[in-house]
């Protein structure tokens, strides 16, 4: 067993305990007497034992582990018959209302099992999406004259695919919600005609692809803040020079080609965005796909396929030769044709690189190219802040 297989084992019978302890609570709490109680109850006490049992098998996350007990029945008991004597109905109401309430830790436990059960899976997600993109790149035909009917899924290829899909259910697991269009993508594997390849390509596969990478991230973790007051900094009156350049190191290439892919994704005027491929992969030069929507009063609305390569190169410039290397890498990707392309860096653009790119436009030729260097960057994160803190740029 491989040493991911043998991890998501353990996660796997975590989280079987911890649906074992979910159940036992629900049923200790169904069989808790709402008065008081007049002799020992076995089946709850046999039940608070088992409860103990499975609590104690939960492994701890980063040294925390849920430290419950079921209410002890006597000492519940001799508690209501005071309350009663001293006829406080609020103290009544507050201590019948704190009997169950540590069972909220069960749902921290589950919250922190899925945060480290994505970390887990990231790495060999990632190569499961990148080898099915490749997989299904390479399946022929893609637009044929062969009927739409005509069966494919007998190949080798398909069933390599529809392996794959398996192997990403696998580390979805139930951490990660499974991506819109996956049940049409499903479908379609099983089905394995020709009409149903084209279907994946043109519809169901960049669904998927673009929602599980979204997955895979946390939208919803905190992002650390030192202060405990901002308040109390205002009052400071805090002074001193004011930074523009970002911190690039602190992003790796596919932190950056996230950083991208997030900032087209919230932006009024773009939609459809997709992260084609993993980072570093034969992506033909494009790593984020979007549909830039323009609107004239006078014209109406226009559609532009965009496409962005992601050059992490924080001390390198970027090369009239690269440039023309990713622009002639785009030329091969003719379904959708590209009427855009973005090549956007961390570092700079060499002089003849900048020189190309406007003789390249001048001659309104196809791809249009735009550039976005450092300072580029820079002046769009300046308006988003909440982007700067959330990939820690400072």
């Amino acid at each position: 067993m491989s040493p991911i297989m043998n991890a998501l084992k353990q996660f796997e019978a975590t989280e079987a305990n911890l649906l074992k302890l979910q159940r036992l609570w629900d049923e200790l709490k169904a069989l808790f007497p709402a008065s008081v109680p007049l002799d020992h109850n076995p089946e709850y006490e046999g039940r608070a034992r088992s409860f103990d049992s499975v609590l104690r098998a939960l492994p701890a996350i980063d040294g925390w582990k849920p430290n419950l007990c079921p209410p002890d029945l006597d000492g519940v008991a001799a508690t209501r018959i005071d309350l009663l004597e001293l006829d406080e109905p609020l103290e009544t109401a507050r201590f019948e209302a704190a009997l169950w309430s540590e069972g909220r830790q069960i749902g921290e436990y589950r919250f922190r099992l899925d945060q480290k059960r994505r970390a887990l899976i990231r790495d060999a997600l990632l190569g499961v999406i990148d080898e099915f993109e490749t997989c299904l790149q390479g399946i022929e035909p893609v637009d044929t004259d062969l009927p739409s009917y005509t069966e494919l899924g007998a190949r080798p290829e398909w069933q390599r695919l529809r392996g794959l899909a398996n192997q990403i259910e696998v580390l979805l697991g139930s951490s990660v919600e499974k991506p819109p269009g996956w049940g049409y993508l499903r479908r379609h594997l099983s089905f394995g005609m020709v009409a149903d390849l084209n279907d994946i390509r043109k519809a169901d596969w960049p669904v998927v692809k673009a929602g599980l990478r979204k997955g895979l991230y946390g939208a919803n973790e905190p992002v650390p803040v030192a202060a405990t007051d901002l308040g109390e900094l205002v009052a400071a009156k805090p002074r001193g020079p004011i930074l523009t350049k970002l911190d690039w190191t602190k992003l790796d290439a596919e932190g950056f080609e996230r950083l991208i892919y997030t900032l087209v994704s919230d932006q009024p005027g773009y939609e459809n965005a997709a992260w084609l491929t993993r980072t570093n992969a034969p992506d033909r030069g494009r790593d984020v796909s979007v549909t830039r929507v323009i609107t004239d009063p006078l014209s109406g609305t226009r559609r532009e396929r965009v496409f962005i390569q992601c050059k992490h190169w924080p001390s390198k410039s970027v090369s009239a030769i690269d440039v023309g290397a990713t622009k002639d890498q785009i030329a091969l990707w003719t379904n959708p044709r590209a009427d855009v392309l973005i090549i956007a860096t961390t570092g700079r653009f060499s002089t003849d690189a900048v020189q190309w790119v406007e003789q390249h436009n001048e001659r309104a030729a196809q791809p249009r190219i735009e550039i976005w260097p450092e300072s580029h960057l820079e002046r769009l994160l300046a308006a988003r802040p909440a982007l700067i803190a959330e990939f820690g740029l400072r």
